[in-house]
């Protein structure tokens, strides 16, 4: 990359850093605003919203694992990117209203509004930690990684130090802006990636002269792999059921993406039900679209560089998107051209940066809510906001010093932990929780504790994690899970285990489940009267 690109990098870094702190310290709430730093208070528009929803949507993991896959594996990773836009309409249509409805604050409270207790909110929030700490490890390692290739570092303490100081970048956001800060943050970026990302596609599009057959014939060349390229299977065809394996994959990112604390707590943030489904349908438009952009670039990226160029940046694919924005503008580019290649990587800069804020908020809002403020009665919101953000304090400096411990492994089995514990413990525990009469407390615990644990159990023995060159630990082989992703079991044993919970609970305690369930069904599915104005409280309950 030439210097002077480089140096036009690093200055608009610079930009985007102090105008997202700008924007973050004008858009902070009050001192003892617990409602305006948990959810904004519904200030934000339809449209707002729904760019919010999609940024959290379009994460780093998503801009870069997902447009790599594309440009390794060509089709796989095509389904791959069309399974997280049907993981927003099952949100959309499924889930989005009740979880509105039922919420308040955080997971937390859907889950203790229906079954009320300190254990439930205590392991909501640890399932709630589970989910995604793995999560913002993949996307903070990945960050300095990524950062130090555009400006040009080489040096592994230089790497180490993008890490440190984009992990600082992220928490100052969620500590200082809270829901709303966090939402414009998310916002801009889907903005400028979107802008950016169909100017790269058109540019791409227009060097095979606007016939997509022919992008598609140029990847299958450079890709070497001829027509399986083009076809499924490539990216299982080492697993001794390849289609149950390609099957269970994709039903792990639908379930899981669409459960991931820090969407659903984008849900809250709504003033009405109509309101969570114009937002939703702004969220899908801006996913779909992005799926077009990333297929584009990665198949160009196969097309104009070759399979082989690809994976010798990073065997992963994470640098696809870049090389092939920086293809397709060539060597002698115009003012114009570096200026969209300088957008290119602003963009992906500020992806970095808003997905983990909104992780680490998550994470900091549900211990602050749900295990201090439950567990202390009596706490004043000022109190509370102060240790929401000493949480967003702990939870971001903790990820990032894990995270320069695992920068030089392999973390796709982070991610799929993420997903995979998504799909098996928070969405049996939801779908239950939200649509089950008799679902009881000791339901909800049997999935929440045994879908966490059979996930990890499970991960341990993928090859994900060992016995394959591409594992976190190549030198050692213990695998003995003979799939990648761990949801063709564990995903029914997080519904079996809340189902057995469930009637294997004492008969009052049953009753008592389906009576307040019956008592909150209307405002569950219907939503508030207009005397119950307040988000989250259900009649018969307290916050």
């Amino acid at each position: 990359m030439p210097d002077t690109t480089q140096g036009t990098s690093l200055v608009a870094f610079t930009a985007v850093v102090t105008l997202t702190l700008l924007l973050c310290v004008m858009t902070g709430p009050d001192r003892d605003d617990l409602g305006e730093f948990y959810t904004g208070y519904g200030r934000l528009t339809p449209l707002r919203n729904g760019l919010a929803i999609a940024g959290d949507y379009i994460s780093a993991a998503t801009v870069l694992g997902t447009t790599g896959i594309i440009a390794l594996l060509g089709h796989d990773g095509v389904v791959l990117a069309l399974s997280t836009a049907l993981s927003l309409l099952l949100l959309m249509f499924l889930l989005a209203e009740p979880l509105r409805n039922a919420g308040r604050f955080t997971m937390g409270d859907v889950l203790a509004r229906r079954l009320p207790g300190r254990l439930v909110r205590v392991t909501a929030s640890a399932a709630t930690l589970a989910a995604l700490l793995p999560l913002m490890l993949v996307q903070l390692a990945g960050a300095g990684d990524l950062l130090a290739f555009i400006l040009g570092f080489t040096g592994p303490g230089l790497k180490t130090g993008c890490v440190i100081a984009l992990g600082a970048l992220m928490i100052s956001y969620a500590t200082i802006g809270g829901m709303k800060g966090t939402a414009l943050i998310q916002i801009l970026k889907v903005v400028i990636l979107l802008g950016s990302g169909v100017a790269v596609a058109a540019l791409i599009l227009r060097r095979y002269d606007w016939d997509p057959g022919a992008l598609l014939a140029a990847a299958r060349t450079g890709s070497g792999l001829g027509p399986a390229f083009l076809e499924s299977g490539l990216q299982f065809e080492d697993s001794p059921a390849p289609r149950l394996d390609m099957i269970s994959s994709e039903l792990t990112v639908v379930l899981g993406g669409a459960c991931l604390p820090h969407i659903t707590m984008r849900m809250y943030t709504a003033r009405t039900a109509p309101e969570i489904r114009r937002s939703l349908s702004w969220a899908v438009a801006c996913v779909a679209l992005f799926v077009l952009v990333i297929t584009v670039i990665g198949f160009g990226a196969t097309a104009m560089l070759g399979r082989a160029a690809i994976a010798g940046h990073d065997p992963q694919g994470n640098t696809a998107y870049l090389l092939g924005s920086r293809a397709v503008l060539g060597a002698d580019t115009s003012t114009a051209e570096t200026l969209l290649f300088t957008t290119v990587t602003t963009a992906i800069f500020l992806t970095l940066l808003a997905s983990v804020a909104g992780m680490i908020l998550a994470c900091a809002n549900s211990l602050a809510h749900d295990v201090f403020a439950a567990c202390r009665r009596g706490l004043s919101p000022r109190h509370e906001l102060a240790l929401a953000r000493g949480c967003a304090l702990t939870v971001g400096a903790g990820a990032v010093c894990l995270a320069v411990l695992v920068r030089d492994r392999s973390l796709q089995p982070l991610v799929t932990l993420s997903f995979c514990l998504g799909a098996s413990a928070l969405a049996p525990a939801l779908g239950y929780a939200l649509f089950w009469r008799r679902f009881t407390r000791a339901g909800l615990l049997s999935t929440l504790i045994g879908g966490t644990v059979g996930c990890i159990v499970l991960m341990t023995g993928t090859n994900l994690v060992s016995g394959s060159p591409a594992a976190a630990f190549p030198e050692h082989d213990f695998a003995w899970f003979p799939f990648t992703t761990t949801g063709v079991v564990s995903i029914p044993l997080g519904f079996l285990l809340g189902w057995l919970g469930t009637v294997l609970s004492r008969r009052p305690a049953q009753r008592a489940a389906r009576a307040r369930y019956e008592a909150v069904e209307p405002h569950l599915l219907a939503g508030p009267r207009p005397q119950e104005a307040s988000p989250g409280l259900w009649p018969g309950t307290s916050p």
